[in-house]
């Protein structure tokens, strides 16, 4: 090899760099919409601890925050492509503890203790409702619509209604005895105090509560709602006004929301109802077409 330099005769060999040990195991995307679900089961269980120490304001905040998450988490998921059936599970079983348990026991401490035993059946009507509609919810995912034997088939209009007042919603609506007693003392309202205290209250709102989670009546779920144009600004408008109000008075807004919410619920099954027709019709009409 002329002209050139000779090779080593002991060449050592080249040290290459570490490699990075992988990680195996789930991302934390993956993770964070049940670290949030967890966080917020957390927050629910807190309200009984704020009822025990009769801190009911800061009971009924709690249960609100948990609520607030509960409809984040699923969203999150979404989002972030994370849903699963370990996710479905425990965020069902996070809303038995938070809109179900919780409330239960909070409207317990807040009243129907006065009652004694017979003060315990309303909370463990409302808990055991609340559990049946979250295993209802839960068998409904695993459903296949089909349509077959000439059943009317699962029309896609469907998704947009839930069956039952859904278990935040029917925890909202539970802790009505307690809005009103705090704005009562508030405001100093002595009567609207003695009936905010007065157990037949708070046993009637449980047990009508508990028979709404149960029911199969539609409710709006708004996950799909259109608004039509002309009512975007109206819409935007009442918005405001609510946030306003939930500022400047909390437990009136409270109220006043749950009034709304109670009022919508014929609305949602008129809609429904009309839905059902215009689809059962169609679909009649597309099968006479097809057998001919």
């Amino acid at each position: 090899m002329s002209g050139a330099e000779k090779p080593p005769l002991f060449a050592l060999p080249r040290r290459r760099p570490p490699r990075r040990p992988r990680l195996r195991g789930m991302s934390f995307n993956r993770m964070l919409p049940n670290l949030l679900t967890l966080f917020g089961l957390c927050v629910g269980f807190s309200a009984i601890r704020f009822a025990l120490e009769q801190r009911f304001g800061g009971a009924v905040i709690a249960i609100a925050v948990a609520g607030v998450i509960d409809g984040l988490d699923g969203r999150l998921a979404r989002l972030l492509k994370a849903t699963s059936r370990f996710g479905a599970e425990f965020d069902s079983l996070s809303d038995f503890l938070c809109f179900g348990a919780a409330p239960a026991l909070v409207l317990y401490l807040w009243s129907l203790s006065a009652w004694g035993a017979f003060g315990y059946l309303p909370p463990l009507m409302f808990t055991a409702c609340m559990a049946l509609r979250l295993a209802r919810f839960n068998a409904a995912i695993d459903e296949i619509p089909h349509e077959a034997d000439g059943h009317l088939p699962a029309f896609r209009f469907a998704s947009n209604f839930f069956t039952g007042v859904p278990a935040p919603a029917g925890a909202a609506i539970a802790l009505l005895p307690i809005y009103l007693g705090l704005e009562a003392a508030r405001h100093g309202g002595a009567g609207l105090a003695t009936l905010a205290r007065a157990p037949a209250l708070s046993a009637a709102v449980l047990v009508g509560t508990a028979l709404l989670c149960i029911s199969t009546l539609p409710v709006w779920n708004f996950k799909n709602f259109k608004v039509p144009p002309h009512y975007v600004i109206g819409i935007l408008l009442g918005v405001i006004v609510a946030a306003a109000v939930l500022m400047a008075d909390p437990w009136l807004g409270l109220s006043l929301l749950v009034v709304a919410y109670l009022a919508m619920l014929p609305f949602s099954r008129r809609s429904f109802k009309r839905l059902q027709a215009e689809a059962e019709a169609r679909w009649r009409q597309g099968a006479e077409r097809g057998s001919e």
